[in-house]
């Protein structure tokens, strides 16, 4: 049987459209087409319309890096996370492209992995293709972000390094308002379970958890754990139980739901048994059984906040106000007096 002739010709891509297609096509100087697509507000807006909707109508796209060769500028932003897996840092991240997405700019992130020095490598890799970065959570110490600030404008959120800006939410009326909850439901002695040792955002929740346990004379206790996620939290049960304490506050809610599960399985009633308070109040809070209390962190609006303040390092736009961001106490099930039935 003779096989079928296969057809070995290459497949012949068609040219995408150039400034000069533009051009010809509205019988403007290529100069002309430039500045009505690079530089708004420059010509005739009638002139500026024409052509942009003859460059749309055969397909044009501005190339960012092109254009980033006069103007030293790419409308590229970059946003750099510590961990994907944590929902708090999607709900950043929503904030951000939003305010990016509004201001006609490209949002380009990547994740650390909770990894110190993956996160300077890849900060360092995108730096000189953006014209700006929100770090997230940084893991980096103060000297390797003022370092990368050098380099391009960086935002924080989430962290504090003098001299950068930042947009941390004020976690003290959260965390005072679930010392007070515990408090009166009976509870005198409290745990807090801490997360990463390299988060910043960790151990400004520990000085406020044990400040205002110790100004309301409970007894409290931090309980290290080796990951912020829900298997670490699973996995500090032992020490929970060990510890003595009737309740605790969580790094986050990851870490809350994993005890909570693990604690369920283990015939532990909650809240009878142990009181567990969560923090930033994620989607999925008020889904468990039984629901979780939480802190919760607006989060969306910190990452609106913080590219905001990115655009008004760049002279994009004027710096908004990010308005009060504060953290607040959301009272489910999980909590209750100790002891109870």
């Amino acid at each position: 049987m003779e096989e079928a002739e296969t057809d070995a010709r290459p497949v012949r891509r068609k040219a995408p459209p150039t400034i000069y297609d533009v051009a010809k096509l509205t019988g403007f100087s290529a100069s002309t087409v430039s500045r009505a697509l690079n530089k708004p507000g420059r010509i005739n807006a009638k002139t500026e319309q024409r052509i942009r909707d003859a460059a749309a109508s055969i397909g044009y796209q501005l190339n960012p890096m092109a254009r980033a060769l006069p103007t030293g500028r790419t409308d590229t932003m970059a946003v750099l996370i510590s961990d994907i897996t944590n929902p708090v840092y999607l709900q950043l991240l929503r904030g951000a492209e939003h305010v990016a997405t509004s201001s006609e700019l490209t949002l380009v992130f990547a994740e650390s992995q909770e990894d110190p020095a993956l996160e300077l490598s890849t900060a360092r890799r995108l730096l000189p293709s953006v014209d700006g970065m929100l770090l997230f959570g940084s893991r980096l110490t103060d000297d390797q972000i003022l370092d990368l600030a050098e380099i391009k404008p960086v935002v924080l959120a989430n962290r504090e390094v003098e001299g950068v800006p930042a947009i941390v939410p004020e976690v003290t009326v959260g965390i005072r308002q679930a010392v007070d909850h515990l408090q009166s439901l009976g509870h005198r002695s409290i745990g807090y379970v801490s997360g990463p040792a390299t988060s910043w955002m960790n151990r400004r929740r520990w000085e406020v958890v044990f400040e205002s346990a110790v100004a309301r004379g409970l007894t409290v206790v931090e309980i290290p754990i080796g990951d912020a996620t829900m298997a670490g939290g699973e996995a500090a049960l032992p020490r929970v139980l060990a510890s003595g304490v009737t309740a605790v506050l969580t790094y986050n809610d990851l870490v809350a739901l994993g005890l909570l599960r693990t604690a369920r399985a283990a015939r532990i009633d909650v809240p009878g048994g142990l009181s567990i308070v969560g923090f930033d109040n994620v989607f999925g809070a008020d889904l468990t059984t039984p629901t979780l209390t939480s802190i919760g962190t607006p989060s969306t609006e910190v990452g609106e906040a913080a590219m905001r303040r990115l655009l008004g390092e760049l002279d994009r736009e004027a710096e908004a106000a990010a308005g009060l961001l504060e953290t607040s106490l959301v009272v489910r099930e999980s909590t209750g007096p100790p002891g109870a039935a």
